[in-house]
């Protein structure tokens, strides 16, 4: 039972950090062409925050932006993983509840935010994680 649960937690772990880094590979159009490229992002992140101001779209976009390229490498590198769990979960939730707000409750059902965000919270609950650098610390 505890090779499926280490197994289970790593999957996820991985799982988590390439949505975060696809994502901005996507905005930096490194996926060629079925890239979104950084100006339909900005008007995107305008969009699902459509009760700020128009003005703020940038700043989000640009903060966004780093903390989930931070969130995947961290994950990703298996480092500090229940705290940067947390905070992939907060930023996923945020962005679940904005979606909510614009758009209406379909949206982040049909792509799974709120999934994407609970899956990051279970993952901040586990005592270890395997094949990690915080294991490799913690020996």
């Amino acid at each position: 039972m505890k090779t499926q649960q280490d197994i289970a937690v790593f999957l996820l772990r991985i799982a988590l950090a390439f949505g975060f880094l696809s994502a901005v590979a996507s905005r930096l159009n490194l996926w060629g062409a079925r890239s979104s490229g950084w100006k339909k992002f900005v008007d995107y992140t305008a969009e699902t925050n459509s009760f700020l101001p128009q003005s703020w779209a940038s700043v989000i976009a640009v903060l966004s932006t780093a903390a989930e390229l931070s969130v995947g490498i961290l994950l990703l590198a298996g480092y500090q993983i229940k705290g940067t769990a947390r905070c992939a979960s907060a930023l996923t939730l945020f962005f679940a509840v904005a979606m909510s707000i614009s758009f209406g409750i379909k949206e982040p059902l049909d792509y799974s935010v709120f999934a994407f965000s609970a899956g990051a919270f279970l993952l901040s609950t586990f005592p270890r994680y395997p094949w990690s650098v915080d294991q490799f610390l913690h020996q």
